[in-house]
């Protein structure tokens, strides 16, 4: 297939590859040349040029008006694409601008991500999907190349809030990670010992495992950043008001990130949670 790639970020550039690596012909463009460039694939100077005569356009940018602007804005995609071509959103962005989208042509489908940029380089994504019936067998072949497992849950934005669902119950696990670990170094505990006696029964989660350790010794110069953290709350805190649900526990994890950021922990992990509670 013909498939134009747009915001070729740390999780984007890796995505791009591959799609190239599973044969499709790739065009790529970002609004720094230079890391559309690094992907050594094709580069377009606009998101019109990277979309014309496609079989599908992806996105992968930072918010609403990053996407609004690839999209619909002045050279946008939308203006260049096929009518039969799919257009898969990776951005998380709002469930309300999602469903705008899909509003404007047929086969759209909102596909937030997880799994960080470990999971964009292994190719082993989990994406959760809004859109029609008809866009998702589109898209799915596509995304197919980076993705450990695709679900379609709905209609135009579910994708969206289920990725808002997602983040809800990171912040709360890493919550609860966070004042484990710093409870058991209070207790002097053998960490190392803690973690194989927790981590194989009912307090078992992905974050305990993967993030214990490197926590414990204070490294969070990796992974998911906070600064994107604040923004995948703030629109799950929004949506929560739109549809009348109560998220007490990611509101005060939002603004327990918010000190963290203060901290000067803007671009570390989520896990850098840990740095505001004391030893």
């Amino acid at each position: 297939m013909k498939i134009a790639f747009i915001g070729t970020g740390v999780m984007g550039a890796p995505m791009a590859r591959h799609l190239a690596d599973a044969g499709h012909d790739v065009t790529v463009f970002n609004r720094t040349r230079a890391k559309a460039e690094a992907t050594g694939l094709s580069v377009a100077d606009t998101p019109a040029a990277a979309a014309k005569d496609a079989d599908a356009v992806i996105t992968c940018v930072g918010n609403d008006d990053d996407l609004e602007a690839v999209a619909l804005g002045e050279n946008g995609a939308f203006a260049a694409m096929r009518e039969d071509a799919v257009f898969i959103d990776h951005t998380t962005v709002s469930a309300a601008f999602a469903q705008r989208l899909a509003g404007t042509r047929a086969l759209v489908v909102d596909a937030p991500v997880s799994g960080g940029q470990a999971g964009a380089e292994a190719g082993k994504l989990s994406i959760m999907c809004g859109g029609t019936a008809e866009a998702m067998a589109k898209a799915e072949p596509v995304m197919q190349a980076y993705a450990a497992r695709i679900v379609h849950v709905g209609a135009a934005g579910a994708g969206q809030q289920t990725k808002m669902v997602n983040q809800i119950c990171i912040a709360g696990v890493l919550q609860g990670v966070s004042e484990g670990l710093r409870f058991a170094q209070k207790s002097d505990l053998d960490l190392a010992k803690v973690l194989e006696a927790i981590s194989g029964g009912a307090a078992q989660s992905w974050q305990m495992v993967n993030r214990w350790q490197s926590m414990s010794e204070d490294r969070f110069d990796f992974g998911f950043a906070i600064d994107w953290m604040r923004k995948d709350l703030g629109l799950a805190l929004d949506e929560a008001k739109r549809i009348g649900a109560t998220l007490p526990v990611a509101a005060l994890v939002d603004q327990f990130y918010a000190e963290v950021q203060a901290m000067g922990g803007a671009r570390q992990d989520t896990s850098a949670l840990v740095r505001r509670l004391p030893k």
